[in-house]
């Protein structure tokens, strides 16, 4: 983990104790390293209640109850889904805020309306409300988007605490 984004993780959980809520996320194409960066961080257990790694269409239905309509209207990689994931994160868990990612890190799967580097960000707070982020990081690589998307979630996390 980057120091950027562990000073970012460590902002996050020190804001969910002064608030005293606990979190999960919602991961696609980052693959659980939004949790991973909060859970390298000794004592984070007080906070972080549980991951979501939803990475085909059929676990965002079943883990998360994201509908299949949905996705099949809009696609896995939109703001309805990711909004969608961040609902159904806080649904089925303890936690007072989510965060959800889906996106097209690449090197393949992207498309002139969906090309590689956009990433729906989206977190949300069990008393409703919702901050939503379309990032186009443009063809960093696999790495490069995946890493750019964890410290831009975390921000949104960090902007929807200060709220």
């Amino acid at each position: 983990m980057s120091l950027i984004a562990e000073e970012k993780a460590k902002a996050v959980l020190d804001a969910c104790r002064r608030d005293g809520i606990m979190l999960a996320t919602a991961e696609s194409c980052t693959g659980g390293l939004i949790a991973a960066a909060l859970t390298d961080i000794a004592g984070s257990s007080d906070v972080v209640d549980r991951g979501f790694v939803t990475y085909s269409n059929a676990a965002k239905e079943e883990m998360i109850g994201v509908p299949s309509p949905l996705i099949a209207e809009f696609g896995a990689v939109s703001k309805e889904v990711a909004l969608a994931m961040a609902e159904g994160a806080l649904a089925h868990s303890r936690a007072g805020i989510s965060v959800a990612v889906t996106g097209i890190a690449g090197p393949g799967g992207g498309t002139p309306e969906k090309p590689v580097g956009l990433v729906h960000i989206t977190a949300m707070r069990e008393s409703g409300t919702v901050l939503h982020r379309e990032c186009r990081f443009g063809d960093l690589g696999r790495d490069g988007i995946r890493h750019a998307t964890v410290i831009a979630a975390l921000d949104l996390m960090l902007e929807i605490l200060a709220a």
